[in-house]
């Protein structure tokens, strides 16, 4: 049986965003090119939270879509799963944009890795800037967040949930061991 413990709570959570979003409106010299991608599951939902507040902050309407990236896994052909592909939902055309990557946690590296390999597949942006709410560190691979949220460290088997709420500003994250 695991046991969670609550690590931030909504308010602590929705300040990150904020931070977050002043940070890429700050560093972000073209705004009208930019475009949010989530990478699914997590990821997404944090891509939505992070358009909604870019919207009201920077009185700029980024693109926003959703990536898979199932099928670019390094780890595909050893894992004892069948994985499930949940489709990649980006309607717009990728090239010569500011692409802000958006994921919830960052351990490894190697699912940001299969995240630029599926975002090269759709086209040639002009640059690519990486979100994350929670770095965990213990990185496999040299990647690194342009922006963080929060720096978490935990080593397995801990790991570390998001949970977004229907709304902004009531989304949580918590420690999991396992």
């Amino acid at each position: 049986m695991s046991a969670r413990r609550l690590l931030f709570g909504e308010k602590e959570v929705y300040h990150t965003l904020l931070r977050l979003t002043h940070e890429i409106l700050e560093h972000t010299r073209d705004r009208s090119d930019l475009a949010v991608i989530g990478i699914k599951v997590g990821g997404a939902h944090l891509a939505k939270r992070l358009v909604e507040l870019i919207k009201r902050e920077g009185k700029v309407e980024p693109k926003l879509g959703f990536l898979d990236i199932t099928l670019y896994r390094d780890d595909i052909a050893i894992r004892d799963d069948k994985p499930i592909v949940r489709g990649t939902e980006v309607e717009f055309d990728i090239s010569k944009k500011t692409v802000i990557l958006v994921d919830d946690v960052i351990f490894t590296g190697r699912t940001v890795r299969a995240a630029l390999d599926a975002i090269m597949d759709l086209g040639r942006p002009k640059a690519i800037k990486l979100v994350v709410l929670i770095d965990r560190g213990e990185r496999e691979l040299p990647i690194a967040p342009d922006f963080v949220g929060k720096v978490v460290p935990t080593a397995l088997p801990r790991k570390i949930l998001v949970a977004f709420g229907k709304t902004i500003g009531k989304d949580k994250v918590y420690v999991i061991q396992e």
